[in-house]
């Protein structure tokens, strides 16, 4: 088993923030995207998609898409709960994640994607004014979660979860988005603290 890791973009490290807090260790394969190697022959043989992460596994069976990676560790391995526990609160995690996903992971990679100059030949083609439309929509929600993290501790629930992880690489990749974080929002600053400080951060 291995994992072809792409370094710093957002979807790489959801995976290796989730495996640091299982404690498993996946053998890594770097795959430098600043090259374009991910689509290369390689990486597109294995993923024709050409996107990262990808878990390969023994048999030579492939897997992408973060999520889903995550979802496969979390069945060999259900301790720590990172989607929840229970019918209620699996679909709970399930709710949250998808709220983060569509409402600010993929508004800030909007943004990215379609004003950062490094992004011209990745994203064809570029549509600045989708990318400003976006960002608006960035600070929205993360008013909708200030309030929501008045009264609980962790995205979903009292429990750290894979939410707080695609929320977590969402805020941080606000920064090359040039998207600022508005003032006040307390309970979302006391939430993004106890998260980017955990050692799973770092990873």
């Amino acid at each position: 088993m291995k994992l072809y890791d792409g370094g710093r973009a957002p979807n790489p490290r959801r995976v290796r923030i989730f495996l640091h807090e299982k404690g498993i260790s996946v053998p890594m394969v770097p795959v430098d995207m600043g090259v374009m190697e991910h689509k290369g022959p390689q990486m597109s043989a294995l993923n024709p998609m050409q996107r990262l992460p990808v878990l390969e596994l023994d048999d030579g069976t492939c897997l992408t898409e973060s999520v889903a990676i995550c979802r496969y560790f979390e069945e060999l391995n259900p301790e720590p709960p990172l989607f929840g526990e229970g019918a209620l609160g699996r679909a709970r995690v399930e709710m949250w994640q998808r709220r983060i996903e569509f409402h600010l992971f993929m508004a800030v990679a909007a943004a990215f994607r379609h004003l950062h100059p490094a992004m011209k030949e990745w994203e064809v083609p570029q549509v600045p004014d989708w990318g400003e439309a976006n960002k608006p929509k960035v600070k929205e929600f993360l008013e909708f979660l200030d309030k929501e993290l008045a009264d609980r501790r962790f995205i979903a629930g009292d429990d750290y979860t894979i939410a707080d992880i695609t929320a977590l690489v969402s805020v941080d990749f606000m920064k090359p988005a040039r998207i600022d974080i508005p003032d006040g929002l307390d309970h979302l600053m006391r939430w993004y603290h106890t998260v980017a400080g955990r050692p799973s951060a770092k990873a």
